[in-house]
């Protein structure tokens, strides 16, 4: 069993942010562990189908459908040193988080949905 660390949401990022993720969508993330100076990686595995890498936090074709699903509104920088903003409307609440790239704060807005502002993640995870 992989050693886990609580993380505030707000704080995630790279694998963690991923790895988070996948916990916040139900799907059943394991982590690839450090090799051959590769860093450890995030990967699924679906029923019926070969593992492969999970990074929602830098793929459009992975996150936008969540973006989409989830009804989130993105809001881009206004100015120098400003970050993007993302957040989800509804229930009788606002759930909001800032990221540096639109990926980044909308991954953390699920998150922040589903499982809360601390999650658990991996160590190996955490730079």
């Amino acid at each position: 069993m992989t050693d886990l660390i609580e993380v505030k949401t707000a704080d995630l990022a790279g694998e963690a942010l991923n790895w988070s993720l996948a916990i916040a969508v139900s799907l059943n993330p394991f982590v690839s562990p450090a090799q051959y100076g590769v860093p450890a990686r995030v990967f699924i595995q679906q029923e019926g189908m070969f593992p492969v890498r999970y990074k929602p936090a830098v793929d459009w074709l992975v996150c936008g459908p969540l973006i989409e699903k989830h009804n989130i509104s993105l809001h881009c920088p206004q100015s120098v040193g400003d970050v993007w903003a993302a957040w989800i409307t509804g229930g009788g609440s606002d759930i909001a988080q800032a990221g540096d790239s639109a990926l980044q704060a909308a991954c953390r807005t699920i998150v922040a949905a589903k499982v809360g502002l601390l999650v658990q993640v991996p160590k190996e995870l955490q730079p």
